[in-house]
């Protein structure tokens, strides 16, 4: 439960913490950052970092006064995090196969792994692109390619604009609209805006499928 609140807190206050990570460490936030994303799209276990508002923060950040990050590197280095995490998680399903739909684990649950599964099915590979922007499912994308039949040239394609577009529109956004005054005093309701239209599409095909009648 501690855990919980503390994640809440880091995510409501993430300009906040990440502006004490660079007073704190300088030109290595580039590294924590880097770590992070890659962690996130890589780890099919931890789907629940801060993607989307920790690139949002990290470009307001770079346009702060005397900041030692600069927007130009800082997009390169976590457009190329977030194809390494992809590739890593595309190589963990394709390692794992099949197996892992037979029953729950501790962090790897069955109910995520079938519903991006459906909406694999659905949207085909251009789910790599779109998933991008999707939390939870943006983790579980990859890993779901790799176990099935998709090969790696086509992933790696997909994998490279999902994670240009990705990075270079929220970290874009952060640098030209971070500094604005109104979402500057309310950055946490503004990192929850970002949470909750991420997920809309989420919460569209779960009321889609549940009122859309059965076809015989």
């Amino acid at each position: 439960m501690e855990i919980i609140k503390h994640l809440i807190d880091f995510i409501l206050h993430l300009d906040k913490h990440l502006l004490d990570l660079v007073q704190d460490y300088g030109v290595w936030t580039y590294a924590i950052l880097f770590l992070i994303i890659f962690v996130e799209t890589g780890v099919v276990v931890l789907p629940f970092l801060p993607g989307d508002s920790l690139l949002f923060a990290a470009g307001s950040l770079a346009a702060l006064p005397n900041s030692p990050l600069n927007v130009g590197l800082l997009i390169l280095l976590l457009i190329v995090a977030a194809v390494l995490g992809d590739a890593l998680n595309y190589h963990i399903g394709d390692y794992i196969g099949p197996r892992v739909f037979r029953r729950d684990y501790r962090f790897l649950k069955r109910e995520h792994l079938l519903r991006t599964q459906q909406f694999y099915e659905k949207h085909g590979a251009k789910t790599i692109i779109i998933a991008r922007f999707i939390p939870i499912i943006r983790t579980f994308a990859p890993f779901i390619a790799g176990v099935g039949t998709m090969s790696y040239s086509r992933f790696l394609a997909y994998n490279l604009v999902g994670a240009v577009l990705w990075v270079s529109l929220l970290t874009g956004a952060g640098y030209f609209l971070g500094q604005l005054q109104w979402i500057q005093q309310h950055f946490g309701l503004f990192t929850l805006l970002i949470i909750g239209v991420s997920v809309l599409p989420v919460v569209f095909e779960f009321i889609k499928a549940r009122f859309t009648p059965a076809t015989r």
